[in-house]
């Protein structure tokens, strides 16, 4: 046997088992006839009495124990058959190189030959994956016996990680070397190969949607720019499966309830050096939502009652997860009607000549099963009751088969596992049930370094950690430093999302904040202390009820301080406040009707004059809206806000007021609209009281691959800061303090980089006053790594 390459060894391997089989038999017929000449019975004539054994060449095993797995002793007698047999136990057993049997007479020779013993393993020519990575992937481990078929079955699932990597054409070649006291070495060498990318990734089959729209819905991507950065353009099996339900997924949220993946056809290039990967689908007939009816079949459950609960209209296209919010909504009041072990039953009528699907609520009385208990196994890190709390239901509560999928899809968003299995089993009795639940922990821990840039703040970058599950108890704890050429910003966020065991979230908030902007002629610092309590009001709306303390200061960079205003708002020096307030939120754009549309509502108000300096009442009211058009190749966007500060004690000053430093409206530099001091050198921003803004935007596809990841939009803006009561101007030379409409358009080009959303707007401010401070060009980037 040529121990240099193991290749040889299994070839080698068969070969002794046939040879030794060979000479089995033709010894043991020899035997057979030698010994018994004389006539006798056929059966008899087959067997032999086995009145000694010896055994040769074993080191490691005893003769005991190769005895026992081969399944013969002394003394017993045996047809040849069963001596084949038991060659063939110690064949299988893997601790043999080589076996022989040689009868002599009344009695049977064994002689071994044993595997070697595994005294290292290593690996060779391994870049892309490192050396523990590629250990936990082999079964064969050192200081064990060598087995050449499992060393082969290894070497298949290292080139296994290796496509899982994208590097198919991988190839890995074990080789031994030997050792004394009959070990070895085992050494894999690797060779990797390149990547082989998905050149191309298109559809056939579909008619609504383009293979542009439809390749944003997949895990994996197209080869693109950036192909030595990305690698979801990789060729992985298990992504490929993951795809194949993230459309059906699409097209059934969207009525095409009979759409199908026919099958996944991928194809290598000429070159060998890359993949064509087509999806071969079938889309049917976009369904709509026909006549919607709920029946009772239980007492105590007024069928009128929960039709009022049903949101779902006629005319509206067909999705599963609109049935399955309306099934919750109606179970939920069954609680509180005291109706236990109520079902809903949708029963679906298909009306093909209209493309409607009839739905039929059929509430009804479901089996008497109890929740015996709760078992969560698994989470070596996180509280037993972080999990616990995602369940509706808890020990002695009536079994609802729907809310423990719901439990289970809430703990596998928690982020806190690599895995979560839910499952419901029997339990003490037949009335009873089980519920298990096996985690495995993942890391919820991360440090990330980020950078930023703009036109307007300069390059900055970033650091921040952050722990999504705090001390295993589901609690969210977050650090950041930001620093950029005008600014410097320090926070620390610490968030509760079970205050007192209830579905409240606790929130704490510190931020320092440092400006020295060349867009005004003093700095600014400020402090921030801010608990919150934020729960929820409804479906798709929440509460936020919040204090905050609040100190801030404006410096002057330069002595004498010019201009009255400024001036004097600078004299006054810390000043603080101390204000409740709260926000109103209300979001339908996870879980409205339209999967393509939805709409933001945000109202909050602050009250301050709890002790410190300030006085005043600060309001600020949102409204976002947004749709897909055209086959959901263009994003449209619209947004109106405005807010109102009403000062009623202390000294109402420009860090307080409105102003346009976070590019409310596009087009100006930070403070570039609004009243000004033009008496002062740096004719510095005086912001406003008021302020309105209403912003337009759409976008769409360039025509260009849509690998590159670049896409344009076009947007309309248009606003207006206004308003100074309550702040003494006298000596000033104030201008813009009655206000007027601003009008903006503007191009953008959006490029989603590996590194970070790339933003580049050309805009020009058709209406404008003279003395505002435009910009017809601002880029953006934001990164981490």
């Amino acid at each position: 046997m040529n121990w240099g390459k193991l290749g040889a060894g299994p070839r080698f391997f068969g070969q002794c088992k046939t040879l030794a089989s060979t000479v089995l038999t033709v010894s043991f017929c020899a035997a057979l006839t030698i010994a018994w000449v004389a006539p006798a019975t056929p059966v008899r004539a087959q067997q032999v009495t086995l009145n000694s054994i010896s055994i040769d060449g074993n080191v490691r095993i005893g003769d005991a124990a190769i005895l026992t797995r081969a399944g013969i002793a002394r003394g017993q007698t045996v047809s040849a058959a069963q001596l084949n047999e038991a060659y063939q136990r110690l064949i299988d057993s893997g601790l043999f190189e080589t076996v022989t049997f040689d009868p002599r007479g009344n009695g049977l020779q064994i002689t071994v030959v044993e595997l070697p013993t595994i005294n290292r393993i290593s690996f060779e020519g391994n870049n892309r994956l490192d050396d523990e990575a590629l250990a936990a992937a082999i079964n064969s481990n050192e200081r064990r016996v060598f087995n050449p078929a499992q060393v082969e079955r290894d070497a298949d699932l290292i080139a296994t990680a290796y496509a899982n990597e994208g590097r198919l054409a991988a190839r890995v070649s074990p080789t031994i070397i030997r050792r004394s006291d009959n070990r070895v070495d085992l050494v894999f060498e690797i060779f990797e190969g390149d990547n082989i990318e998905i050149e191309r990734l298109s559809f056939i089959g579909n008619r609504e949607y383009s293979d542009r729209r439809l390749r944003r819905v997949l895990e994996t991507k197209q080869a693109g720019f950036f192909r030595a950065v990305v690698r979801s353009d990789l060729l992985v099996e298990d992504r490929i499966e993951f795809d194949r339900q993230l459309l059906r997924d699409f097209y059934l949220s969207r009525g095409y309830i009979d759409f199908r993946v026919n099958s996944v056809n991928a194809e290598l290039t000429e070159e060998r050096d890359g993949y064509f990967l087509v999806f071969n689908v079938q889309e049917g007939q976009r369904f709509r939502f026909g006549e919607i009816n709920v029946t009772s079949n239980v007492p105590g459950a007024d069928s009128e009652v929960y039709r009022d609960i049903v949101k779902i209209k006629p005319g509206v296209v067909y999705s599963p997860t609109l049935l399955e919010n309306d099934i919750a909504r109606m179970e939920r009041q069954a609680l509180r009607d005291g109706v236990d072990f109520l079902r809903v039953e949708p029963r679906v009528t298909r009306d093909d000549r209209n493309l409607e699907l009839d739905i039929e609520y059929v509430l009804t009385r479901g089996p008497r099963v109890f929740v015996e208990r709760i078992d969560v196994e698994g989470n070596t890190t996180t509280l037993d009751q972080v999990v616990r709390r995602q369940f509706n239901s808890v020990e002695g509560d009536p079994f609802n088969p729907r809310e423990i999928r719901e439990a289970a899809e809430r703990i596998r968003a928690l982020g806190y596992f690599e895995t979560a299995e839910v499952n419901a089993r029997e339990g003490s009795t037949p009335d009873q049930v089980v519920v298990d639940v096996d985690v495995v922990e993942a890391p919820t821990g991360s440090f990330s370094f980020g950078a930023s840039f703009s036109n307007n703040d300069g390059l900055g970058f970033a650091i921040r950690f952050a722990e999504q599950n705090f001390l295993g108890r589901g609690q969210r704890l977050s650090l950041s430093v930001a620093t950029a050429e005008e600014s410097r910003r320090y926070g620390i966020t610490f968030e509760e999302p079970a205050f007192l065991g209830r579905d409240l979230t606790f929130g704490l908030r510190f931020d320092i904040a440092e400006t020295d902007s060349s867009f005004t002629t003093y700095d600014t610092d400020r402090f921030i202390f801010q608990p919150s309590l934020t729960f929820p009001v409804g479906e798709n709306s929440t509460l936020q009820l919040r204090y905050t303390a609040e100190q801030s200061e404006m410096t002057a960079r330069e002595t004498p301080v010019n201009g009255v205003v400024i001036g004097n708002e600078i004299a006054v020096g810390e000043q603080s406040s101390s204000a409740i307030g709260y926000q109103l939120t209300y979001d339908t754009r996870i879980g409205g009707l339209d999967p393509n549309s939805g709409y933001l509502l945000q109202f909050s108000q602050d009250f301050a004059g709890l002790g410190g300096d300030a006085q005043y009442i600060k309001t600020v009211a949102r409204a976002i809206g947004e749709t897909k058009v055209l086959n959901e190749e263009v994003t449209l966007r619209a947004s109106l806000e405005g807010g109102a500060l009403s000062w009623s004690g202390g000294t109402n000053r420009a860090v307080d007021r409105f102003l346009n430093n976070t590019n409310i409206i596009r087009g100006f530099e930070p403070g570039g609209i609004g009243p000004r001091d033009l008496s002062v050198s740096g004719e510095d921003p005086l912001g406003g009281n008021l302020y309105v803004a209403a912003r337009f935007e759409a976008e769409f596809p360039l025509g260009l691959p849509e690998e590159y990841g670049i896409t344009g939009g076009v947007f309309y803006d248009v606003g207006n800061f206004w308003d100074l009561s309550d702040v003494n101007t006298a000596g000033g030379t104030i201008v813009g303090e009655g206000g007027s409409f601003r009008h903006v358009i503007g191009f953008a080009i959006l490029w989603n980089t590996p590194v970070g959303p790339l933003r580049f707007n050309f805009t020009d401010a058709i209406r404008k006053e003279e003395f505002d401070r435009d910009q017809t060009f601002e880029l953006t980037l934001s990164t981490s790594f």
